[in-house]
């Protein structure tokens, strides 16, 4: 058997700050979504043709009939709806690092950066409005390179 990671979901009161995020930083579009008894979006990276493109599905509780997304997906308390729980973070293939950087910078949005040199990865973790973490895997070359940039501009 072979798997590929197909979507992750988040269950969120706030629906708009979660669409937000998603769209202003990693611009994700809002797509075709089916007819689902509960409030929410599926945020899609690509073509919405395909939906193997539909990397987020947001699904939104709503406080004044929360049945349909009982009766569909369970119940959750609305404590447990920040933070990743036993879900540490999702993690995305990126290129593209110093644009990614100075994006983040344009919108305010903090990051913490790791580089991992025994694989080749520098990271940048975020955090999305319901407290998921979010990282973003680079090749460790494009921050080199972006180091060696920058040390030739103060030389």
């Amino acid at each position: 058997m072979a798997y590929s990671l197909n979507h992750f979901s988040i269950r969120t009161t706030d629906i708009e700050a979660t669409r937000v995020f998603y769209e202003s930083v990693l611009g994700l579009t809002v797509g075709p979504r089916p007819e689902f008894p509960f409030p929410g979006m599926w945020l899609y990276n690509g073509d919405h043709a395909h939906l193997a493109n539909a990397m987020v599905h947001v699904i939104g509780i709503d406080a004044r009939d929360p049945q349909g997304l009982k009766d569909y997906l369970g119940d959750k308390d609305a404590s447990s709806l920040h933070g990743t729980g036993a879900l540490d973070h999702v993690a995305l293939m990126a290129t593209g690092l110093e644009g990614m950087l100075a994006h983040l910078k344009r919108l305010g949005v903090a990051c913490r950066e790791r580089t991992v040199p025994s694989i080749g990865l520098h990271q940048l973790f975020l955090d999305d409005p319901c407290g998921l973490v979010v990282e973003l895997n680079y090749p460790a070359e494009e921050k080199a390179r972006l180091d060696a940039k920058t040390v030739g501009a103060h030389a």
